[in-house]
């Protein structure tokens, strides 16, 4: 999608230790006129698919996740990273290795919230080695729902992620993918397949 691609040209950083930093506009600040035409870019790829139900992870993803949702005009569900007190004992749990903060989590997603009769699209704002959608798609496997495909705003190819999910046979479509960053240059290449 160029539009996010010229956006992560212009407002991305590119910092040591593989992190590219795009929170001025996905992340912690959101631009919600970009997300719209993300979630319309992910309506036209996903077109067809009975999808009833939009899956997410805290926190990053919700933001983008709720614009989709309102595209599809389903709800937007996301899993919590803590057990809190208004969550009773009836949950999907799993385990996420975060690539952001190096920690495991507890991930859970109410049983009243995910079932059978769910046709989930997962989004997400990055896939890098891809630990939080395996995570995610064993949430919706424990349910019994159905995973209608997968929706990225920014993958890193050149980290596993991808390649995992894509093997799994899941439609996974990524609005931008990282070739490659230079930490010293910030030069970003992405990678386009034609």
């Amino acid at each position: 999608m160029e539009m996010l691609e010229e956006r992560i040209r212009r407002d991305g950083i590119v910092r040591s230790g593989n992190v590219l930093k795009v929170d001025s506009f996905i992340n912690h600040q959101m631009d919600i006129a970009l997300f719209e035409e993300m979630a319309k870019e992910w309506k036209r790829l996903f077109s067809g698919k009975p999808i009833n139900k939009i899956l997410t992870i805290e926190a990053s993803g919700i933001g983008i996740a709720a614009i989709v949702a309102k595209e599809f005009n389903v709800p937007v569900v996301f899993a919590k990273k803590s057990m809190s007190v208004n969550l009773d004992g009836n949950n999907y749990t799993t385990h996420i290795k975060s690539f952001t903060h190096n920690k495991i989590y507890d991930v859970i997603v109410s049983k009243k919230y995910l079932g059978p009769d769910d046709h989930v699209l997962i989004i997400d704002d990055f896939l890098a080695n891809g630990c939080a959608l395996v995570g995610l798609l064993e949430l919706i496997e424990a349910a019994g729902a159905h995973t209608e495909g997968i929706g990225i705003a920014i993958e890193k190819g050149y980290q596993l992620g991808g390649q995992i999910i894509r093997g799994r046979g899941i439609q996974l479509e990524s609005l931008a993918i990282v070739e490659s960053m230079n930490d010293q240059t910030g030069e970003i290449v992405f990678r386009h397949n034609n």
